[in-house]
């Protein structure tokens, strides 16, 4: 079993592709040609979206998106 999300946060860089609104919206937010925000009730999410979220991780193009884990 993969360990449990702590926290995740977006680092200087987004390029605003929207990748990872696409993959998991619930945690993720891209608007118009903003920087990527991960939403304020992500935390809620990050059990049952640990694989959307890792996966999210993994395919930015800039590896901005950073995951804590526990």
């Amino acid at each position: 079993m993969s360990p449990a999300i702590k926290k995740v946060w977006i680092e200087e860089g987004c390029i605003s592709c929207q990748l990872c609104q696409d993959i998991a919206p619930k945690v993720f937010l891209v608007e118009g040609d903003q920087t990527c925000v991960v939403k304020a009730d992500a935390g809620l999410h990050f059990g049952k979206l640990h694989d959307d979220i890792e996966q999210a991780a993994r395919d930015c193009p800039v590896e901005v998106i950073k995951v804590e884990t526990t």
